[in-house]
């Protein structure tokens, strides 16, 4: 070899003689140290058993003798030796960064003759990178191509919602978005509760556009749409070798996609026990495990889930962890259906035609007091989305600009059927007042009265005349309970 140091590589390997014994794999190696500008090798536990001058030398170490047993890493940090040693694959061209040079190199396994790796090498092929100019002006545009990718998804991942987007002055809308500016001041774990379709991605993307972490990013993720099998990785990410498949590069988690902002998952009732505890690890501790790692990463993640399941119910199946939740349950906000909103369905339904006209180009349409009152005669058991689907629907079927009430009984003729036992109907703005004076009964207001007192009555007999979980149980605060009952006549019973 080059300095004449062949003797003591062969010697410092284990079975060095065995495994060397032809000369096609010391020629080979002398050829490619002989064109090299260093070369290491180590053990089966990543310790230096060998390392030539020149090598020596560029890593400021006078005597090759002092590397011997350390790991490779504390010579060359950024060394991917460790990696060759675990995977038994070469990595046969790659630019290693030391200090401000790029070094290009090349790793080899060393295996005994039953093929288990006892150890590898690895030769720095250059250190000046002249004869390399147009690898490197592609690789140079391609780092350029990929600085551009990421940014232009780190303005993806933006949030696109902002608390006004939460439409409605009623009450309980008025609650939520008190709590979620409160929610915006912390960075304690905030689980939103409520029916599909009642808004929960739009306020976990307020609160993190009101905090402290809007500048970075906001990242969401459905649990339950994710196969259990990808869960792991698609959360915590995984280190290169970890898959047997094709992709060997590894990958990178939410958790670390969204380092420094928030993450927002979605349904989270629906995710698996066994990661339900690293989960919890990683709200605990603010660090992950990838998946075929050993070592622990810090991360830095806000974290908001939500779900439309009763987790407390599912903790009594034994479908979900006790701590997580109780971790998850620090600043509970529940968002009420389209039905308990109050006075705001013309609101919502207003700001979504706005919607409509600026997405599609078609004209602003509007409602007529018939068509409020018919929305208001139904359950909309979607919610918003349901309230959205009819609407635009509606603006399909008919040229005209301020909607009917026949318009929207052609798009959902369920909206013409009586009310449905049970559930409170929208009230209009006539009924919100009432809630404030005394206004003559007749027609709807009397209708609505009944419904709301019987909707109270059952509030009360499901929880034992307890009127705070009553209120909570219908989504409004226990000075709004009250005052209905007050109204109406009504008396809790404790």
């Amino acid at each position: 070899m080059a300095d004449r140091d062949d003797g003591r590589f062969l010697d410092a390997l284990p079975d060095g003689e065995a495994l060397l014994r032809s000369r096609a794999i010391p020629s080979l190696f002398e050829a490619l140290e002989t064109q090299s500008e260093g070369t290491v090798a180590v053990d089966r536990d990543a310790r230096v058993v060998w390392i030539n001058a020149k090598y020596a030398r560029m890593l400021g170490i006078a005597d090759p003798a002092e590397a011997i047993g350390r790991e490779v890493e504390e010579i060359i940090p950024h060394s991917q030796m460790r990696q060759v040693l675990t995977t038994g694959q070469p990595i046969l061209l790659d630019l290693m960064l030391f200090g401000t040079q790029r070094l290009v190199v090349t790793r080899f396994p060393l295996t005994d003759d039953a093929g288990a790796v006892i150890g590898a090498v690895g030769f720095v092929l250059y250190e000046s990178l002249h004869r390399l100019k147009p690898l490197l002006a592609e690789l140079s545009r391609l780092e350029a191509e990929l600085a551009a990718t990421k940014r232009r998804l780190d303005e993806g991942r933006q949030p696109r919602y902002t608390l006004q987007s939460y439409v409605g002055d009623s009450p309980v809308c008025l609650e939520v978005k008190r709590k979620a500016r409160v929610a915006a001041r912390t960075d304690a774990p905030i689980l939103l509760l409520g029916e599909t379709g009642t808004g929960k991605e739009l306020i976990a993307q307020a609160i993190h556009g009101l905090s402290a972490r809007s500048g970075r990013c906001f990242v969401g993720v459905n649990v339950a749409a994710i196969p259990e099998t990808l869960l792991e990785a698609e959360f915590f990410g995984a280190v290169p070798g970890a898959y047997t498949g094709l992709d060997r590069r590894g990958r990178e988690g939410r958790f670390k996609t969204a380092d420094g902002g928030t993450l927002f998952l979605d349904e989270i009732g629906d995710m698996p026990l066994g990661l339900q505890a690293k989960l919890l690890r990683a709200l605990q501790e603010q660090e992950i495990e990838p998946l075929g790692s050993d070592r622990p990463v810090k991360v830095d993640v806000r974290v908001i889930a939500a779900t439309n399941v009763d987790l407390e119910r599912r903790i009594r199946d034994g479908r979900f962890r006790s701590d997580l939740y109780y971790r998850l349950n620090v600043l509970p906000i529940r968002l009420p259906a389209l039905a308990e909103m109050g006075g705001g369905l013309e609101a919502i339904a207003e700001s979504i035609l706005q919607e409509i006209a600026a997405r599609t180009g078609q004209p602003l349409r509007g409602l007529t007091p018939e068509a409020v009152e018919t929305l208001g005669r139904h359950r909309w058991p979607g919610n918003v989305r349901e309230l959205r689907n009819v609407l635009e629907r509606t603006c399909l079927l008919t040229d005209n600009r301020r909607l009917t009430a026949a318009d929207l009984q052609e798009a959902l003729p369920d909206l013409a059927a009586a009310e449905p036992v049970g559930a409170l109907p929208i009230p209009t703005p006539a009924m919100v007042r009432a809630e404030q004076q005394p206004l003559p009964l007749s027609g709807y207001d009397e209708a609505f009265d009944e419904f709301e007192r019987a909707l109270l009555g059952r509030a009360l007999a499901a929880s034992g005349g307890r009127a705070t979980e009553a209120a909570r149980a219908l989504g409004i605060s226990r000075a709004a309970f009250y005052k209905k009952l007050a109204r109406l006549g009504m008396r809790a019973g404790r």
